[in-house]
């Protein structure tokens, strides 16, 4: 009789332990499984380097969404970038999507600007205007190896 005892309390601790990394797992990866208060908006990119699927979205420097798909957009020659955008935003059709990044060298983020003429976006539309990240490593690589040409004065 004893045995069974052990072996049921085990069983329970281990069931216990499951469920704990399952909760921990869907809450730290931001996983959401109802989208009914939630947005998708997609923009296309010339580059969407170093961008995540899961990063963040931000609207004045508040977390609004996060990334749900990056894609290549086969017509346009661009990256897609679909969004889940909390329902309650407003966003409208001159808003411009911009990639940028954390501090130096940190994670890219989409900072969006949410406009104000014309109609809110709705689900499944697209922000047109949009800028690509600055790409850090470039620009050093040119200044390093001389291609940044310096403007000379203008002579009198």
């Amino acid at each position: 009789m004893k045995k069974y005892a052990m072996e049921t309390a085990v069983g329970i601790f281990v069931a216990i332990g499951l469920l704990c990394v399952g909760y921990l797992t869907v809450k730290l990866g931001n996983v959401a499984f109802f989208e009914g208060d939630q947005v998708r908006i997609s923009a296309r990119f010339n580059s969407v380097a170093g961008l995540r699927v899961g990063g963040p979205v931000t609207m004045f420097g508040i977390e609004i969404g996060r990334v749900s798909r990056l894609d290549m957009d086969q017509q346009s020659q661009q990256a897609l970038v679909e969004m889940l955008i909390r329902k309650d935003i407003q966003i409208f059709e001159d808003a411009i999507a911009s990639i940028k990044t954390e501090g130096l060298i940190g994670d890219k983020y989409v900072s969006i600007d949410p406009g104000g003429l014309g109609e809110p976006l709705k689900s499944g539309d697209t922000i047109i205007q949009t800028q690509s990240a600055v790409d850090v490593a470039d620009l050093i690589s040119k200044y390093a190896f001389g291609d940044i040409k310096k403007e000379e004065p203008a002579k009198p």
